[in-house]
């Protein structure tokens, strides 16, 4: 009696002869026209209107063309906005939490190291914390007041309280974006070294390489597809980063934070412009699928 195990190419091919496919994926295809696909279209449509909250475009919407566009694409504030976003992705997601995210997944991969445990929960627990407690977190600690925790730790040292979140408020959503996305970026990293076979690094190293020639010519180009599948998810989610900045700075002072998403809302539920709002929104979704394009390319890998 002998038993036979179907590939998952075989499974497949049998799924589509009974016609089972279209079926399995119906509901999936459902909700994500539902939830997706419609209100994406539906987005790009009012950005060729004048669609406001109030007022008669609220009743009686007209089609503008590129008139949204082109006041976006030479407004100060938009493209300030769009500069601060770059900014604050760069230097938050690309720099700050690969860096460090990449130091923890090697630091916990070191299997002598002794408290690996305690060290990845402390690096975990930001990630957990919901997004409005650690904003309200921080916004204690940076107080400006002899009572903030970051004015007390320097009163420790005779120095006096400083106003980080009026001096250097982008330093600042930098700093807590990295504290915040540290983790997601250590368990991705950690997940692909352990990939990696022991006995090729023990080569490296009987040859006589050290710690960073290790890392560079031997670790980096073995995870080089999780570190750019990072940078791609890393990059969307930052972008679209809002309740973090917003309670922390509410975009100021002035515009020093305000990025691209706290723009698109204050225009369309503050200003009531939704028209405005979606081509803005719009404009960021096809920076986005430049910068998603240019990471696949670069990989060259498959996401």
């Amino acid at each position: 009696m002998t038993s036979t195990t179907l590939t998952p190419t075989r499974r497949r091919r049998g799924l589509q002869q009974r016609g089972l496919v279209p079926l399995l994926l119906g509901p999936s295809v459902v909700l994500i026209t539902a939830f997706v696909l419609i209100p994406a279209v539906y987005g790009i449509y009012l950005s060729f209107t004048n669609t406001q909250l109030t007022g008669s475009a609220a009743r009686n919407p007209k089609f503008v063309g590129l008139d949204n566009y082109a006041h976006l694409l030479t407004s100060e504030d938009f493209l300030g906005s769009v500069w601060n976003t770059a900014q604050f992705v760069f230097f938050s997601a690309i720099i700050g939490q690969t860096v460090l995210g990449m130091v923890a997944a090697l630091i916990l991969s070191r299997k002598w190291l002794r408290g690996k445990g305690a060290f990845g929960a402390a690096v975990l627990l930001p990630m957990v914390v919901p997004e409005v407690v650690a904003s309200l977190t921080w916004a204690s600690v940076l107080s400006p007041s002899g009572d903030g925790t970051l004015n007390r730790f320097l009163d420790v040292f005779g120095a006096g309280p400083v106003a980080a979140l009026q001096g250097a408020p982008m330093v600042c959503i930098i700093v807590v974006n990295i504290w915040r996305g540290i983790a997601f970026a250590m368990i991705m990293f950690q997940a692909a070294l352990e990939d990696v076979p022991d006995e090729l690094i023990e080569a490296a190293r009987i040859d006589g390489a050290g710690p960073w020639q290790v890392f560079r010519h031997v670790i980096l180009p073995l995870i080089r597809g999780a570190v750019f599948l990072y940078l791609l998810l890393t990059t969307i989610t930052t972008v679209g980063v809002f309740g973090l900045v917003y309670f922390l700075t509410q975009g100021g002072p002035g515009n020093a934070t305000e990025l691209t998403a706290i723009f698109i809302y204050q225009r369309a539920f503050q200003y009531s412009q939704i028209g405005l709002g979606s081509a803005a929104s719009v404009i960021l979704l096809i920076l986005l699928l430049i910068f998603g394009l240019t990471y696949v390319r670069l990989s060259k890998v498959e996401v």
